[in-house]
């Protein structure tokens, strides 16, 4: 509860303990988890006064961190120890001249040893697929041809919206492209109305098992406006726990990657998207959502109800 996690496991350490609990990214049932990444770095880089081995292959922290995000729904804060955005940015002057003259001034470990890559040069529109599939070799994916297509005509999308794209970008491609679940929902198109002269609408268009159908819903605002014409296409029970959105990048033009969590008899469901749209995001995340409820939904036993495919518009 005071944070002293890492510390506290550390210490066991040195007095002769041999196993230690560990949580990806600290997550956990309430508060006070150890972080593996902090505790396996700690033990390496402080090996001269804690000679223990882990046998844990520290390239992939930041992968497995970004997996676990993704599917837990909750982002890694920026200034998170070891997997964090900022752990390796330097940004002020004094930080940069020291980096510049040796590394070691400012960063006690690489960027390498837990599978960064050293580098954060940003891919354009003009950028062919031998430099994406490089690109995403340096942030620790493993990608097959098939994959690498649909993540390219992904990519070229996004650059052609984008002056530039970073490596935080391509994560966020990966991450919506990284779930081999079948699309059973899917946008097809969305127009919202929204601003201070209400009421704020939303115009809908999804496929729904190959059969289109459009709704016009509004609501408070442009985000609820788009899930209420989603609901009037796809009835369903469950309830919305969860509703995050953070930029991915900087910038006007930054991806917004939107996190969505459901509940449905027990079942708990997590959605996700990114596009420099915020409420297109907010619409795909939902979706994806609904997508997983479809397939526990279908694991457990329990028939999905029939869809009445009728325009609402």
């Amino acid at each position: 509860d005071l944070g002293m996690a890492t510390a506290n496991s550390l210490a066991a350490v040195e007095a002769g303990a041999r196993q230690i609990e560990c949580t990806i990214n600290g997550l956990g049932e309430r508060a006070g988890n150890t972080a593996l990444e902090e505790v396996v770095m700690a033990l390496r880089v402080r090996n001269d006064l804690m000679p223990f081995q882990t046998g844990i292959d520290t390239r992939k922290l930041m992968n497995i961190s970004r997996r676990v995000a993704t599917v837990s729904g909750f982002p890694v804060q920026f200034n998170k120890a070891i997997v964090g955005k900022n752990a390796f940015a330097h940004e002020s002057g004094i930080h940069q001249d020291g980096m510049l003259k040796n590394a070691e001034t400012f960063e006690i470990m690489r960027p390498e040893d837990v599978g960064l890559s050293g580098t954060s040069l940003p891919l354009g529109k003009h950028s062919g697929r031998a430099a994406l599939r490089a690109k995403l070799e340096d942030l620790g994916f493993e990608v097959g041809d098939n994959q690498l297509r649909d993540v390219f005509v992904r990519f070229k999308e996004l650059a052609d919206r984008k002056k530039e794209v970073y490596d935080d970008d391509v994560v966020a491609l990966m991450r919506a492209s990284d779930d081999p679940e079948i699309e059973r929902i899917k946008v097809k198109s969305l127009r919202v109305q929204c601003g201070t002269e209400g009421p704020q609408q939303a115009d809908l268009v999804m496929e729904i098992d190959g059969v289109k159908s459009s709704s016009t819903q509004t609501g408070d605002g442009p985000v609820d406006a788009t899930f209420n014409a989603v609901k009037a296409l796809f009835p369903h029970e469950a309830r919305l726990q969860l509703y995050q959105v953070h930029a991915v990048t900087e910038g006007t033009d930054a991806q917004a990657t939107v996190s969505v969590r459901m509940e449905e008899d027990g079942r708990i469901v997590t959605g996700e998207s990114a596009d420099t749209d915020t409420v297109v995001a907010s619409a795909k995340a939902y979706v994806h959502a609904l997508n997983r409820l479809l397939v526990r939904r279908e694991k457990s036993g329990k028939d999905t109800p029939e869809i009445n495919y009728k325009d609402h518009s």
